[in-house]
């Protein structure tokens, strides 16, 4: 059977973590789930290894002794995973906006062909629910403006829901893989667009976080809006 992990980097989610890894485990599909964390005060990797008394077969926990950003908690768990050999690898995050549901959508497209699926948010319309409008617009022509600099055709090129199959990330160098936020997600599927893997979009409806404090801040957005243009430079000279 092939194997399939979930990686979900933490901060500060005690109130969403036990009830995201069972949403997960009660899934028809299996997934093993990987919790990078990031030192949450709040407690969140000691809960983690209570439910591991639960899931002692599926259930993982990395924990980094300071927080380091979402692109390197997402390395961290992209080498763990193939160190471990799984065949697919999935990024999620732990607030619920992404509906665990769709992890089942996700690997269906990558058995069906996809070397990455991507949980998109704008290739069907916009489905985005209980964002504020200003949000919506930041998010969605920040993917047109990805789309303008690099040439990749990924509606939602911001998107952090997605499913890897494992030759894309050992193709992909992973020590060359800089950036922290949203400039993460985009130089990931640049990387994997470059390297001509086949990127799929699959419609999903993203609702945001009811319980948590969103991790959105002014020098991930900045990273977003200069890092595409340094991705694409970094290409046209080679050094990429």
């Amino acid at each position: 059977m092939k194997k399939k992990i979930v990686i979900i980097p933490t901060y500060n989610e005690i109130e969403n973590i036990e009830s995201i890894i069972n949403a997960v485990f009660q899934l028809h599909t299996s997934f093993d789930v990987l919790i990078i964390d990031d030192n949450s005060p709040d407690g969140t990797a000691a809960k983690v290894k209570d439910l591991q008394n639960k899931f002692s077969n599926n259930l993982f926990i990395e924990v980094r002794q300071k927080k380091s950003g979402l692109g390197t908690a997402y390395v961290h768990g992209f080498k763990w995973a193939l160190a471990n050999d799984y065949d697919y690898i999935f990024e999620m995050d732990a607030d619920f906006s992404h509906n665990p549901k769709d992890l089942e959508i996700l690997y269906k497209a990558c058995v069906n062909g996809a070397d990455l699926a991507i949980g998109s948010r704008y290739s069907n319309g916009v489905n985005v629910v209980n964002w504020p409008l200003n949000r919506i617009l930041l998010s969605y022509f920040a993917s047109i403006y990805v789309r303008f600099i690099t040439g990749m055709k990924i509606a939602d090129a911001t998107a952090g829901f997605v499913c890897y199959k494992r030759k894309v990330l050992e193709t992909i160098d992973l020590d060359k893989v800089k950036f922290i936020g949203y400039a993460f997600q985009i130089e990931m599927k640049y990387r994997a667009f470059i390297k001509k893997c086949i990127i799929i979009e699959v419609p999903i409806i993203f609702t945001d976080r009811v319980k948590g404090q969103s991790k959105m801040s002014g020098n991930i957005i900045k990273e977003a809006i200069f890092g595409v243009i340094k991705l694409r430079l970094k290409k046209i000279f080679n050094t990429l």
